[in-house]
C-alpha cells in the first residue's frame, strides 16, 4: 500500500471532518466530538500542522497539531491530536505514517516537544512516554504521554487549546 503524506488543503476540510467522525464512532473512550475539535481549531488559527494521509488518491487518514500551554512558562510544546484513519484501513500503517510525519514536522517546526493523550502500547514505538511532573489534570497519568524534542523537560500543568471544548 503507497501512503502518500502532505498538509492539508482547503478542498480537504469536508473530508477530513467526515473521516475523524468516521474513525471515532466506534472508539472506547471518546465523547464523539473529535472532528468538532479539529475544525474549531481550525476556525481559531489554531492548527499549527495539520497532515493528510491519502491512499490511491482518497483521503484515509489525519493528523492535528497544536500549540499547548504548560504552567511553569515552557514554550514551543505542541499537543498531538486528534489523529484519524479511515476505519476500513486501521492496522495498515496509515497512522504511523502520520506520527512520523507529524514528529518531523515539530522537528522543522523547532519544536520543544509533543504531548498527547493516548494509548501508550501505539505512541510507546514513537519514543512517548508518562514523564513524571508533566501532568493533564483530571487523566491517568498512564494515558498522557510526551516526548521531548530538544530544551529542557518541563514541569507543569498542560493546557490544550479550548477548542478541545468544542461540541457542536
Amino acid at each position: 500500500m503507497q501512503i502518500a503524506i502532505r498538509s492539508e488543503k482547503p478542498g480537504d476540510i469536508a473530508g477530513i471532518e467526515d473521516l475523524t467522525r468516521a474513525a471515532f464512532l466506534e472508539a472506547p473512550h471518546t465523547d464523539h466530538t473529535e472532528h468538532h475539535i479539529v475544525n474549531a481549531l481550525r476556525d481559531a488559527d489554531a492548527l499549527a500542522i495539520s497532515l493528510v494521509a491519502e491512499v490511491e488518491g482518497k483521503l484515509a487518514g489525519h493528523v492535528a497539531l497544536s500549540k499547548v500551554i504548560i504552567s511553569d512558562g515552557s514554550s514551543h510544546w505542541y499537543g498531538l491530536g486528534p489523529i484519524s484513519v479511515q476505519p476500513e484501513l486501521q492496522g495498515e500503517g496509515i497512522g504511523s505514517a502520520l506520527m512520523r510525519a507529524a514528529l518531523e514536522a515539530l522537528d522543522k517546526a523547532d519544536a520543544h516537544g509533543c504531548v498527547l493523550l493516548g494509548e501508550p502500547e501505539f505512541y510507546r514505538r514513537f519514543g512517548f512516554a508518562p514523564k513524571a511532573g508533566l501532568i493533564l489534570p483530571g487523566v491517568p497519568e498512564s494515558y498522557f504521554l510526551s516526548l521531548k524534542l530538544r530544551g529542557e523537560w518541563p514541569q507543569g500543568e498542560v493546557s490544550y487549546h479550548s477548542a478541545f471544548q468544542a461540541r457542536a
